[in-house]
């Protein structure tokens, strides 16, 4: 197993990504210093000085335009708010609404809503997510009256993973890239999993963002930081003598949801699969689980009490994937009880018919 990374250490077999052999490598400063760009469902309060009528609140379209009465649809998706401001501005005085005057148009922002990015690579759930969405108890301007300006921090590429399922163990935190338009940027967010600075970077509608993987398994990822799942849902199995339902195990929601970063040895435990009596201290665990890299399915059986007494149990105690699969079996022990236990049910349950044949 690898050990965890350093930062600048060199990766296990990185390449960088298809994907972006035909875009342009933008500065850091093109995607870090600027603000994110409006999105379609960003609300707006639009204030003129000569015509009051057509000032109000506007929200962006799907399309990433404005409707303002008498005039055609102005895109302001992908634009800055000064930019989209000017663009109203340059309109409206064209169609002679408003006098040329520097503060003719207002516009400012009263809720930057959540945006549709896709993320693809090395995370749990590959596709399209939504970052930065608000529920309505959250939403800007809506109890509070006018407000103006809004900072949805939740509008960011580390959010917009976290949304995926969150990086896999195997990826390059080091080298996220974020794609806009035809150009893209890469970024360092191992300050995020890792424990020192990283800035994050604000995502628009219609972004990509693509993690790499280092073609090996970092165990520093494994466990709840800001780009990874805070928590694991695992299936759970404990059909034993002394358990004979999934119930009886104690096995419930709060047993199959784990904490990321949970051993195989600690799930057992949690399912009751150790302890209690000799007869019970010989049982197995099989552990389902599936290549995140290669999607090929694996399975890994285990001798509970070994692994419990193992001097290198860690070697032997791997971590637990999202959506892995934990069964115990019976000791050799409790088959054998079993099989008694059968025995005499059935010689118990013939005994009145052997009678009964013996007096005809």
């Amino acid at each position: 197993m690898a050990s965890p990374v350093a930062r600048g250490a060199p990766t296990c077999d990185w390449r960088a990504p298809r994907e972006l052999d035909n875009l342009r490598r933008a500065r850091a400063e093109e995607f870090l210093d600027q603000a994110s760009p409006l999105s379609p469902g960003d609300r707006l309060t639009l204030r003129l000085l000569s015509d009051e009528a057509l000032g109000g609140t506007y929200v962006v379209q799907s399309d990433g335009t404005i409707l303002i009465a008498g005039h055609g649809p102005l895109i302001v998706a992908g634009l800055s708010l000064p930019e989209a401001e000017e663009t109203i501005r340059s309109v409206l005085v064209e169609s002679q609404v408003v006098r040329p005057l520097r503060n003719a148009v207002s516009l400012s922002l009263i809720e930057a809503a959540g945006v549709p990015v896709a993320v693809s690579g090395a995370v749990f759930s590959e596709g399209a997510v939504r970052a930065g969405e608000r529920t309505p108890e959250s939403r800007i301007g809506l109890r509070e009256g006018e407000v103006s300006g809004d900072d949805n921090v939740s509008r960011s590429v580390a959010t917009a993973i976290r949304a995926a399922g969150g990086v896999r163990p195997d990826a390059d935190v080091q080298r996220i890239y974020l794609v806009r338009g035809d150009a893209y940027v890469e970024l360092d967010l191992s300050g995020l999993a890792h424990g020192w600075a990283a800035r994050d970077v604000s995502v628009a509608a219609g972004d990509r963002v693509i993690v790499p993987s280092r073609g090996c398994f970092d165990p520093a990822l494994a466990r709840p930081t800001p780009l990874t799942p805070p928590g694991i849902k695992v299936f759970m199995s404990n059909l034993t003598r002394s358990a004979n339902n999934n119930a009886g195990a104690a096995i419930g929601a709060e047993t199959t949801s784990l904490p990321y970063g949970t051993r195989l040895l600690q799930a057992l435990v949690a399912m009751n699969c150790v302890g209690g009596s000799y007869m019970q201290s010989d049982r197995r665990a099989v552990l389902i689980s599936r290549n995140p890299r290669t999607g090929q399915s694996i399975v890994i059986e285990r001798d509970i009490e070994k692994l419990v007494r193992a001097v290198g149990r860690d070697a032997a105690n791997p971590l637990l994937m999202p959506n892995d699969a934990i069964a115990c079996y019976d000791s050799r022990w409790s088959n054998f009880n079993e099989v008694i236990g059968s025995i005499g049910s059935a010689v118990g349950s013939a005994t009145p018919a052997l009678l009964l044949g013996g007096v005809n």
